[in-house]
């Protein structure tokens, strides 16, 4: 079975910038077992695979380790496929998924996601996440993911995970946030998820949906902009949309080919 494969760099206006993903369209759903193993042989942060239904596109993501339940930029990479490579003719693109109906808009090179809200709450540090930091925060808050927020965007620039200690808590599917305002952008912000091949994500559109409530009110302001500092980096344009938030950004090609299933 011959499989299109294309893989994009989302969040960004440059290849090797952003967060690279895989997206294959499908006709038919192939069994889960055979989809995470594509997903493992892509060997990126997440592979999404779409069917087609008209009006309609049913997406799934994975990682190379599980299914996840929502992913920001492999979502905007099916949105740029769609639109650049496949003609998508429909102005508003409707992703049915495990989050539920999601719906992507493009204006010139900007996809915009509208996505959950998941307004982050005061939480406890696990003793495994605080002895596996190199930099303790100010304050811990928690939605799908620990939410850990410092004083100044140096700290996140200088954070060291201990991935020995780190991977010995499971957190599937989240991760660890760690955030704080930013120099030349409203918030900074690194993702980290134990236990995985890839210990930082270079840029997580999900997280965002608990970065924006926060920063919209630590902030006064509905509408922002992000930037993640991985060593690829990706820029985020943020609005609070109250039990919503839109996240934006670019993409760009970098590889289209085909996989093999036999």
């Amino acid at each position: 079975m011959k499989l299109e494969l294309y893989q994009i760099d989302a969040f960004t206006d440059h290849i090797f910038g952003g967060n690279p993903a895989c997206v294959v369209p499908l006709n038919n759903w192939l069994s889960d077992e055979t989809l995470l193993q594509i997903a493992k042989e892509n060997a990126v942060a997440e592979t999404a695979f779409f069917i087609s239904m008209g009006d309609r596109i049913h997406l799934r993501w994975f990682t190379p380790e599980i299914e996840m339940d929502l992913c920001g930029h492999a979502t905007l990479a099916t949105a740029h496929v769609l639109k650049t490579i496949l003609n998508y003719p429909n102005e508003n693109i409707v992703f049915d998924t495990l989050s539920g109906e999601l719906i992507v808009t493009s204006h010139d090179d900007i996809y915009t996601l509208d996505f959950p809200s998941r307004k982050p709450v005061p939480a406890v540090l696990p003793d495994i996440i605080q002895q596996s930091i190199s930099i303790q925060p100010l304050y811990v808050l928690k939605a799908r993911d620990y939410i850990l927020v410092y004083e100044s965007e140096q700290s996140i620039k200088d954070m060291v995970i201990d991935r020995q200690i780190f991977d010995t808590i499971n957190l599937d599917p989240g991760g660890v946030i760690v955030t704080a305002k930013g120099t030349n952008a409203d918030f900074v912000s690194r993702y980290f998820t134990s236990q995985s091949s890839i210990l930082e994500d270079p840029v997580t559109g999900s997280a965002h949906c608990s970065l924006i409530p926060y920063w919209s009110e630590q902030l006064n302001k509905k509408e922002m902009k992000a930037l993640q500092l991985s060593e690829r980096q990706g820029t985020l344009y943020c609005e609070d949309k109250g039990d919503r938030v839109l996240i934006s950004g670019k993409a760009k090609t970098y590889s289209i080919g085909v996989c093999w299933i036999e």
